[in-house]
């Protein structure tokens, strides 16, 4: 598997390098490709500006239009393009940082605002249908997966379901639900190292494991059930009445147990059906002759 890690983190003998390096070594040993975008090690710059479109813009900076035009016309900045190169090499993706300030670190948002380009990332138009959007499971991204490693010093049980600081997959919901899902890609469940700062050696191992048995089962770990905004759940962009009725938050836009159970009873059943009408016509036709 071709495998793309984007590492953040601004010293290298960081926890986050350091389990990036285990988790690297892993990956490598099991035979993936692996290349790596390193934002603090590389000087990545953050910051969008005009000169990321390669042209003279009469009048206000119109990001999302600019961006597009440059996209389009091949004027986008170097290194802009050479992430972009490795996004369309990867067929997953790795995005591993430590929690500040409950969010991620302002390089990798910077790598967002500056790779994830209109045209590219957002305001995707359906080949067939220039009327539609592929946004939220589809999109540039559709096909690829996607896996958020990050650190935090809170204990696991306060970035629990009813913990203060917030159920950790909710309190990233921006980053999981609306950038990776909303650009096509398969995300995997988060991985979390908790009590960062109080790991020790025993909490270190147990760190280790836990990155590199992420990592390499990349492949078969199940992705998150978030649901399709263009298959049926939403009616203009809200979940419909006969869904979850009465029920809000973050959570409804994530399939429930039942419901992921009955839509796999339903594609055994087509398959099924399709097998034995298959047969069917095969049968006939042998029959005619």
């Amino acid at each position: 598997m071709k495998i793309l890690w984007v590492v953040v983190s601004p010293e290298q003998q960081s926890l986050t390098h350091s389990l990036h390096r285990e988790g690297l070594e892993a990956l490598q040993a099991q035979g993936h490709e692996v290349r790596v975008s390193d934002l603090y090690a590389m000087n990545f710059n953050p910051l969008v500006t005009a000169a990321d479109y390669g042209h003279d813009i009469d009048g206000p900076l119109r990001v999302g239009g600019e961006s597009q035009k440059a996209y389009e016309g091949g004027t986008l900045a170097a290194d802009i393009v050479a992430e972009q190169e490795k996004l369309a090499w990867a067929d997953a993706v790795i995005f591993h940082f430590p929690l500040w300030w409950y969010g991620m670190p302002a390089m990798l948002k910077g790598y967002f605002d500056r790779v994830f380009v209109q045209g590219y990332a957002y305001r995707v138009r359906d080949p067939h249908d220039r009327r539609r959007t592929l946004r939220y499971g589809e999109g540039n991204m559709a096909g690829k997966r996607a896996l958020v490693i990050t650190s935090c010093g809170s204990a696991d049980y306060a970035v629990g379901p009813r913990g203060i600081s917030g159920q950790l997959d909710e309190v990233l919901f921006g980053l999981l639900h609306g950038t990776l899902w909303y650009t096509g890609f398969s995300v995997l469940p988060l991985v979390c190292i908790d009590s960062a700062d109080r790991l020790g050696e025993h909490g270190y191992a147990n760190a280790v494991n836990t990155v590199r048995s992420a990592v390499t089962a990349i492949e078969e770990t199940d992705p998150i059930a978030y649901r399709f905004q263009n298959f049926g759940d939403y009616d203009r962009d809200v979940l419909k009445d006969d869904i979850l009725p009465g029920q809000t938050g973050l959570s409804i836009h994530t399939k429930t147990p039942v419901e992921i159970a009955t839509d796999i009873a339903t594609d055994i059943a087509t398959d099924i059906a399709t097998e034995i009408a298959t047969e069917y016509e095969e049968t006939l036709c042998v029959s005619a002759r």
